[in-house]
């Protein structure tokens, strides 16, 4: 069975003009999904015949798989291409998608039609098929290593110049949320607009944004503040989606947590704070940052704070109050 195409390589076919007749797009990163979608949109078929052109369907929405398949089977108007996106394609019952294997044996050549997918059963035909042709691009959320990567990719397309040190540092504050890292990108855009964008100007730009508030109460807790972390908890949780917030937070610090606990290990045997910054992808002043947070810390705290936070996920997933759950468990992590 072939491998999963990634989306850089679906843009790189797309700069081409070359895109498949058709593609299964699956995964869990819905924002690097659809800003690839909203690329396919504008640049696959040109704006004056776009109205024409491009057409979404809604699985289980009274939607005909034949109703789909006689319109990629239309020919485009006023251009050569034609794009049809169907969402929601596990709804469609297995009987429904078997409709389509006849036309993913003999596409249309000028149409791209493209079905996303948010429960992806391998086991059917119809996904199966897909997937065989190379042709199921799959939306995983990125490594640690790739987020500054990332960064950099988004600031290019938005027109944004802004430096190495400076995209480490807005994924410092941010973490590894592509929608979040992405609004901030644009505010900086705004704001500077042609100007170079160093760490002062992501520094003075995020600290009267809501998301310095979560990088604050990370410091905080690696610091084992407890007094200050609290505070900064309530301040956050008034500010935030209260409804994302918490989930929100453990994630964050699954992820500072983390972090301490590789560079304590680097640190324990020898290592130097370039190493860390090295091994973990981290600019130097937050490897700094990291080495100095460590000291706070035993190897078997931290072992600890990964039970600590596996117990809180598990009540707030269970449907206990929020605010006494993190409350109890800022106190267990830094006392």
């Amino acid at each position: 069975m072939a491998g999963d195409l990634l989306p850089e390589d679906l843009l790189k076919s797309l700069a081409n003009g070359q895109l498949a007749p058709f593609y299964l797009f699956y995964g869990p990163e819905e924002f690097r999904l659809e800003k690839v979608l909203d690329r396919i949109r504008n640049d696959f078929i040109p704006a004056s015949a776009r109205d024409f052109n491009q057409e979404i369907f809604y699985a289980g929405e009274k939607t005909d798989p034949a109703e789909i398949i006689n319109r990629a089977l239309s020919l485009p108007f006023l251009t050569g291409s034609r794009l049809i996106i169907v969402r929601r394609t596990e709804n469609f019952r297995t009987r429904e998608l078997e409709t389509f294997l006849p036309y993913l044996e003999k596409p249309a050549d000028t149409t791209c039609l493209i079905f996303i997918s948010t429960k992806t059963d391998f086991r059917k035909s119809f996904y199966r098929r897909i997937k065989e042709q190379g042709r199921a691009v799959n939306f995983t959320k990125l490594r640690e290593s790739q987020v500054v990567p990332w960064i950099r990719g988004a600031a290019r397309e938005l027109g944004l110049k802004i430096d190495g040190q400076a995209c480490a540092y807005l994924h410092q504050i941010v973490g590894n949320s592509l929608r979040d890292l992405y609004a901030e990108l644009e505010k900086l855009n705004l704001r500077y607009g042609e100007e170079m964008v160093g760490v002062e100007q992501v520094k003075g730009l995020a600290i009267h944004s809501r998301v310095y508030t979560i990088f604050e109460l990370m410091n905080k807790v690696s610091e084992k503040n407890c007094h200050e972390s609290l505070a900064v908890l309530n301040r956050f949780l008034e500010e935030e989606d209260k409804k994302d917030a918490p989930l929100r937070i453990l994630g964050m610090l699954n992820r500072q947590i983390r972090i301490m606990w590789q560079t304590k290990s680097i640190l324990s045997r020898g290592g130097e704070i370039r190493e860390v910054a090295k091994k973990l992808g981290l600019p130097d002043f937050s490897a700094r940052d990291f080495a100095r947070h460590v000291q706070y810390w035993s190897t078997e705290e931290l072992e600890r704070g990964v039970d600590l936070l596996y117990r809180a996920d598990g009540l707030l997933k269970s449907g206990s109050r929020a605010k006494p759950v993190l409350e109890n468990l800022l106190f267990a992590l830094c006392a």
